[in-house]
Parts: structure tokens; C-alpha cells; sequence
């Protein structure tokens, strides 16, 4: 085949997902021209999965994209047909915003906006090989011949490679939704070295609306209050959609455990793992069989279809199967289904292979980002394509990396699971994984990272001013409730109407929000001078620095100490083999990782705290030997 030049660029991305869009995005709002290459424009942003952006965790990952001057949530905001908040019951860390997405919505407005962006070509093409040059990529080339050259390359291809569904003991060659897979970039990346493996994920039935008897079924309605996602928006006005809730019966487990032997995952056609945190109805079925039945999420994919989305039964049974256990669901008596579930396996590559840039270590230049890097989901997708991105355009430059480390973001905390720690399963975000959440909440991701992304260029004047407008409000509110001092003979009605317990003397305002039972809302009456333009956002921010003062006090402590170690740094040339006192396993795994930081060295599985003193002792010994020359 005859390879022709078809464009320079500065920065090549395989891949139109959500990791392919962010990146694609940042490199070309960052000054520099880039082209995303995609098997189909049709599958721009897709999402084959779950109609829905954020939850637990993930919609953290989000709002840090969105303040770093991303586009996922100001699309979803776009798009999106029904808002809740979840966890509002337990503390602010854990609130997370989830949004069901009109898929067609979502990936028109997400098109649109790449169409629109300057310095950023689309083009539909599948990627066949990489143009590598004294291990430095310098561009790749389509299987139709064309090559694109560039400074860097990103690659995001999602779950395409060697993609292969299955359902029931049928298996074929596929991409998600019945699109091509990929089929060769796969043995090039094996042939440059990379490490790669085999996961797994897979997808329930779509079934027509009209076939659903919803009077069986519990509505999941909405919050009145939509909060949007992005904190461009400030408030949107929606008519919302609902979803349902149903629930298996033992028939459906009968009929499950009756036909395991003839679902792939039992028998023995997959050997993947796939993701612990989504587990097929089989796997449900098997692995909790002392429960009488399983909650079912109906869904809607969007306003102009009929496709409900079936959550909870994401299953690769035989297309026979798949009808009798849907019929088996309360409410799904008579389903029809429209689009069979599935499973489908894929090539990605072990992470830690990765820089925390999110550059390859043995292939200068090249850049990785989504479920190529062993993560699931749309979310930790876009949180990787913006860092890659960002970092891929950094290093044309010449600059220093763009990393945020595991206490400034979620963001910060998926890439160092990854890179440092690896996994063995197809990684989601969950706030359990942070261990500073009360510092790193949703609600305060501009604050911690708008200025970072102004500084990068991403994050545009009237972003800007936004986040420097809420920052004053925050400031003066605080010092402003902190010198209003109310005394007993005014405060004691509202107490008393809050079930709060008199004051004795004079007490500012700051002290009466730090009771666990007052907030802004009941004690306005004490408050005559609260100013009329107060954000609400900085309203929120306030009360929760306030009531968590203590634990947010004690957070900052332990990120101190956190801060030593992760800046006490590590040159990625030193050969731990030479290192006497280390043991074997952490010489290898030092030599594997090449971590930048001691913190960093510390979180790596087989590297004891006896091996993280060696190092620090070998650092002292170098810093002393540098001052005595």
C-alpha cells in the first residue's frame, strides 16, 4: 500500500470518545492545530453505555473538567432530560450530580462544538499504524494510506480494539453499537513494546417504551432545583423526564441460573475481567444468591426515541434467553426488545507503562488517555483526554508538565491509581478512592482549579471573572459572618423555632451556622444586612467551610504531610538496582514505574515503608554530597 502525506499537524488524536473530544479540545483552545481522527463521525461522543453523565465519583471528575475550561459538563447541560443530586443525605464530599443524557442531543451538540473550534480538523479514519522514529512518534497512518504527521500523539480509542462481541455463544469482530472495530493498531503498539491487555464490559437490552407497563413500576423522579453542571450555568429552567424502578423476580433467577452454562461469561468463551462496580445479572444472580430480587432501572435514551434503557440487566445470555429474563421483570411482561445486551472484549494497555503526563516512557511523544488506560467510563474518559491534552501540548512547548496530585483533584487521584498502582479490571472513580473528599468536593472544583486552567489557557476571560466573582463573594461572606454579632433577646425566637438551644451572650453569625440544625435559610431573620447579590454558589461554599471547619482543619494537616513527601523528588534516570538496601521486589518495581516523587514511590504495590526509608536516606546522602561540593 502506497502511504501519501495527508497533513502536519501539532498534535494527532485517535479516537472521537469523550477521552478523544477533551484532548482534541484543550490542544486546539490551547493555540495549536490538531486533528481527531475517528472510524465514524457518526460515533463522535457516543455514549453505548448507561444514557447518563456523572454519579458517585464521577460527577467529581466532571465539574474538575468543566474548571479546567473542558466541555463535558456545559454539553451535558445541554442535553440532558433529567437532573438529581445523589447522596444528599450524607455529608457534602459525597453529593454528586447525576444527569440523564439524550444521547442524540448529546453527541449533535458535542459535534457541533468540534465543528465550530478553531485549529481542530475531523476526520474519519481508522488508524492502522504509527510512524515511530528513534522511539519518538511522529505521526500515524490510516489503513487507507493516508498519514498524519504530528509533534505528539494521543491515542484514544476507547473500547475498539480487537473489539469482539458476545451473546450467548455467539462472537464476532465488532465495535460498541454494532460499529467496526479496529484490528490492526493493536499488534503495532505489541510490536513497539507495549504491554497490553484484555478487559471486558458490556451493555443491557434496550426495550420499546410502549411494550413497559410503568403502572407496575415505582417513578424516579427528579429535583425540582436543577443544579447545573457546569459552573458556566447558573441556573436552567427544563421540562425533565422520568425513570422507573422495577425489580427481578425468582423467575428471572430461575431462568439465569438454568441457562449459565450458555452465557460467555460462564462458559469459559470470556476469560476478561471486566468491571467489578457493574456486574452482569449473572453475576448478581451467582454471587448473591441469598437475595430474593435486584432493583431495575428504567431509563429513557432520550426525548425523540422509544429506547428505554434496561439497568440492572446487563447480561450476555443468548438472544433467547435475554427475552424470557426481561419478560420475567415486573412491569417487562411484554417487552420487545430493540437492541439485544451484550458483552465485548478489547485491547488496552497496563497503565503503568504511563508517565503521569500520560506519555508512554518507552515512545517519546505519544500519549494515551479513556479506556485504553484500563478505565471505565465516559467520565474518568474525559478527566484523562484533557489531561493528555493539556500535557501533550506542553511538551511541544518545552514547558514543565501539567500533573495534579492526589490532593487537588479526583483527577489527580485517577491518574495516579493508574499510573502507580495499575489495575486488574477496567478502573471506575468512586469517592472512597480520594483520601482528602472533604477537601476535593464537587462543589468546590472551580475554586481549586480555575486558575490552573487560565494559567494553561484553557479557561477563557469570562470563566475567569466568574470564579474570581464567587471567590470575593466566599472571602468577604466569611469575614462579614464572622464580625456580625447577635445578641440573646434578638436570637432566642428563631433558635427556638429551629430547635436550636439559646445563646447566653453575644455570638457572631459564624459560630450560630457552625449548629448542625441552622443554616442560611432559618437564621435570615438574624441577618439584616446580608447582601442582596450574594452567589448562591458562595452562600453554599461558606456554610460547609463553616459546619466542617474541624475536619476541614485536620484534612489540611494530613495533606501537609502528604506535600513533604510528594515533593521530595525522584530523577526518573536513577537505577534502583544500585540502591544496596532496597529489596528486590521494590528494586524492580522502582525500575518499572520510575516514579517522580518518594510519595509517589510510597503508593507502589511491593515498595515497604523500610524501602521508602532507604530512599529518603539515599536522597539525604545525595542532597549532602551536592552541598559538600
Amino acid at each position: 500500500m502506497e502511504i501519501y502525506n495527508a497533513g502536519n499537524y501539532d498534535v494527532v488524536v485517535v479516537g472521537a470518545g469523550h477521552a478523544g473530544c477533551e484532548a482534541a479540545l484543550a490542544v486546539a483552545r490551547m493555540g495549536y492545530k490538531v486533528i481527531m481522527l475517528t472510524m465514524t463521525l457518526d460515533s463522535i461522543a457516543s455514549l453505548p453505555c448507561n444514557p447518563s453523565i456523572g454519579g458517585t465519583g464521577k460527577g467529581h471528575l466532571v465539574r474538575e473538567v468543566d474548571a479546567l475550561g473542558g466541555e463535558m459538563a456545559l454539553n451535558i447541560d445541554k442535553s440532558f432530560i433529567q437532573s438529581r443530586m445523589l447522596n444528599t443525605g450524607k455529608g457534602p464530599a459525597v453529593h454528586s450530580l447525576r444527569i440523564q443524557a439524550d444521547k442524540i442531543r448529546y453527541y449533535i451538540e458535542m459535534k457541533k462544538t468540534l465543528e465550530n473550534q478553531n485549529n481542530l480538523d475531523l476526520r474519519e479514519g481508522e488508524v492502522a499504524d504509527l510512524i515511530v522514529e528513534d522511539d519518538i512518534v511522529k505521526g500515524v497512518v490510516t489503513k487507507t494510506g493516508s498519514a498524519y504527521y504530528g509533534k505528539a500523539v494521543i491515542l484514544a480509542t476507547g473500547v475498539y480494539l480487537k473489539g469482539r462481541i458476545f451473546i450467548g455463544e455467539v462472537n464476532y469482530e465488532s465495535g460498541p453499537s454494532g460499529l467496526f472495530p479496529a484490528m490492526y493498531l493493536s499488534d503495532r503498539l505489541k510490536e513497539l513494546g507495549c504491554n497490553m491487555r484484555r478487559f471486558k464490559t458490556g451493555t443491557p437490552a434496550r426495550v420499546h417504551k410502549d411494550t413497559i407497563d410503568f403502572s407496575k413500576m415505582s417513578i424516579q423522579k427528579w429535583d425540582e432545583e436543577i443544579v447545573p453542571f457546569s459552573f458556566m450555568n447558573k441556573e436552567i429552567q427544563k421540562e425533565q423526564q422520568p425513570c422507573w424502578l422495577t425489580r427481578t423476580t425468582e423467575k428471572t433467577h430461575e431462568i439465569i441460573r438454568e441457562n449459565l452454562h450458555r452465557s460467555a461469561m460462564y462458559s469459559g468463551d470470556i476469560e476478561s475481567i471486566g468491571p467489578r462496580y457493574c456486574p452482569s445479572i449473572e453475576d448478581k444472580i451467582v454471587k448473591f444468591s441469598d437475595k430474593p430480587s435486584h432493583q431495575v432501572f428504567i431509563e429513557p435514551e432520550g426525548i425523540e426515541t422509544k429506547e428505554m434503557y434496561i439497568q440492572g440487566l446487563s447480561t450476555s445470555l443468548p438472544e433467547e434467553i435475554q427475552i424470557k429474563l426481561l419478560r420475567s421483570v415486573i412491569g417487562l411482561e411484554n417487552a420487545k426488545i430493540m437492541r439485544s445486551a451484550y458483552a465485548i472484549e478489547y485491547d488496552c494497555i497496563d497503565p503503568r507503562q504511563l508517565k503521569p503526563t500520560l506519555e508512554m516512557k518507552h515512545i517519546g511523544n505519544l500519549f494515551s488517555a479513556g479506556q485504553f488506560n484500563g478505565s471505565s467510563g465516559y467520565e474518568e474518559a474525559a478527566a484523562q483526554g484533557i489531561m493528555a491534552g493539556i500535557n501533550a501540548v506542553l511538551k511541544i512547548r518545552g514547558e514543565e508538565p501539567f500533573i495534579l496530585d492526589r490532593s487537588e483533584a479526583y483527577i489527580g487521584v485517577l491518574i495516579d491509581d493508574l499510573v502507580t498502582k495499575g489495575t486488574d479490571e477496567p478502573y471506575r472513580m468512586m469517592t472512597s478512592r480520594a483520601e482528602y473528599r472533604l477537601i476535593l468536593r464537587q462543589d468546590n472544583a472551580d475554586l481549586r482549579l480555575t486558575e490552573k486552567g487560565y494559567k494553561l489557557g484553557l479557561v477563557k476571560e469570562d470563566r475567569y471573572e466568574r470564579y474570581l466573582l464567587k471567590k470575593k463573594h466566599v472571602e468577604e461572606e466569611m469575614e462579614r459572618l464572622k464580625t456580625t454579632h447577635i445578641s440573646p433577646d434578638i436570637a432566642d425566637d428563631v433558635l427556638k423555632k429551629a430547635n436550636s438551644t439559646p445563646i447566653k451572650g453575644g455570638v457572631s453569625l459564624y459560630e450560630l451556622l457552625k449548629r448542625p440544625e441552622l443554616n442560611y435559610e432559618n437564621i435570615k431573620e438574624l441577618d439584616e444586612n446580608r447582601p442582596k447579590d450574594l452567589l448562591k454558589d458562595a452562600e453554599i461554599q461558606c456554610e460547609i467551610i463553616i459546619k466542617y471547619e474541624g475536619y476541614i482543619k485536620k484534612q489540611l494537616r494530613q495533606i501537609e504531610q502528604f506535600k513533604k513527601l510528594e515533593n521530595k523528588k525522584l530523577n526518573e534516570n536513577i537505577d534502583y538496582n544500585k540502591i544496596d538496601s532496597l529489596r528486590i521486589e521494590a528494586r524492580q518495581k522502582l525500575n518499572s514505574i520510575k516514579p517522580l516523587s518518594v510519595g509517589q514511590a510510597s503508593r507502589i504495590s511491593g515498595v515497604s515503608p523500610a524501602d521508602i526509608s532507604v530512599l529518603l536516606i539515599y536522597l539525604e546522602q545525595k542532597r549532602r554530597g551536592k552541598d559538600a561540593k
